[in-house]
C-alpha cells in the first residue's frame, strides 16, 4: 500500500484515483473546485479544497509524506507547470506530471517531474494500432521499438508444440502467457502444445509481431 497524492480531478485524475483506491492505496484528492471534491470525498481516504499552484496550499498539504504525487490538472499547462516545480521545491519524493504534448513533457521534466504521462496520447496510439492492425486484440508498448502484444495463435500451430514450431528463433517473439477461455498458463514450457482457440500474449518488436499478426 502506498500513499498517494493527486493534483486535479478531470476525468484522468477521477479514474487514477479510483483505482488507486480499488488497489488499496491511501489515496488523497486535491482540487480547486469543491463540487468535485464533495462528490468524490466519500470514495477517497481523504479530500481538500484548494488552489495549488499556491506554495501554502501545498506546504499544508505534507507532500513529502507521499510516496507519489501526481499532477493532472487539465485546465491550464502553466498550472500543472508551477504545481510540478514546487513540488519538488518541496521534497515530494516522486513527481508524475501529465502532459498532452512532447514540447510540455519537455518543460515538466526540467522543472521538477520525474516521470510524464501521456493519457490521451497513450490510448490514441494504442487503439490505432489495435484497430489498424489485424487479429491484435490488444497491444502495450514498453519501448520505441518493443510491445507486448495479445493475439490469437495461428492454425498450424495447433497440436504443435512452442519448441516444435520454433516460436523464437522463427517468429522472434518470447511468449508469456497462453490463455483459453477461464485457463491461463503463465511463462509456458517448450513442450507445451498449442490447443484450438489458444490466444497468446507475446514480446517482441512490433513490427515482428505485427507482421505476425497480419498471417493468422
Amino acid at each position: 500500500m502506498k500513499s498517494i497524492l493527486i493534483i486535479g480531478m478531470g476525468a484522468f485524475g477521477r479514474h487514477l484515483a479510483l483505482k488507486m483506491i480499488d488497489l488499496k492505496n491511501d489515496v488523497m484528492i486535491v482540487d480547486k473546485d469543491s463540487a468535485i471534491i464533495e462528490e468524490m470525498s466519500t470514495l477517497v481516504t481523504d479530500a481538500q479544497i484548494g488552489d495549488c499552484t499556491k506554495e501554502d496550499v501545498l506546504k499544508a498539504l505534507g507532500v513529502s509524506n507521499f510516496d507519489v504525487c501526481f499532477v493532472t490538472i487539465g485546465d491550464t499547462f502553466q498550472s500543472s507547470l508551477e504545481i510540478t516545480s514546487l513540488l519538488k521545491d518541496l521534497g515530494a519524493k516522486y513527481v508524475i506530471s501529465k502532459a498532452s504534448r512532447d514540447i510540455q513533457a519537455k518543460f515538466l521534466l526540467k522543472n521538477g517531474a520525474d516521470e510524464v504521462v501521456y493519457p490521451d496520447k497513450d490510448m490514441a496510439e494504442k487503439l490505432a494500432i489495435r484497430c489498424s492492425a489485424n487479429n491484435v486484440l490488444d497491444y502495450f508498448s514498453i519501448t520505441n521499438d518493443y510491445s507486448i502484444f495479445e493475439i490469437p495463435i495461428m492454425q498450424s500451430w495447433t497440436g504443435r508444440s512452442i519448441e516444435e514450431i520454433n516460436v523464437r528463433k522463427k517468429y522472434h517473439i518470447n511468449i508469456l502467457l497462453i490463455k483459453n477461455g477461464s485457463n491461463i498458463m503463465t511463462m509456458p514450457k517448450a513442450d507445451y502444445v498449442f490447443k484450438e482457440d489458444d490466444i497468446v500474449i507475446v514480446i517482441g518488436k512490433s513490427e515482428d509481431v505485427l507482421r505476425l499478426a497480419e498471417n493468422i
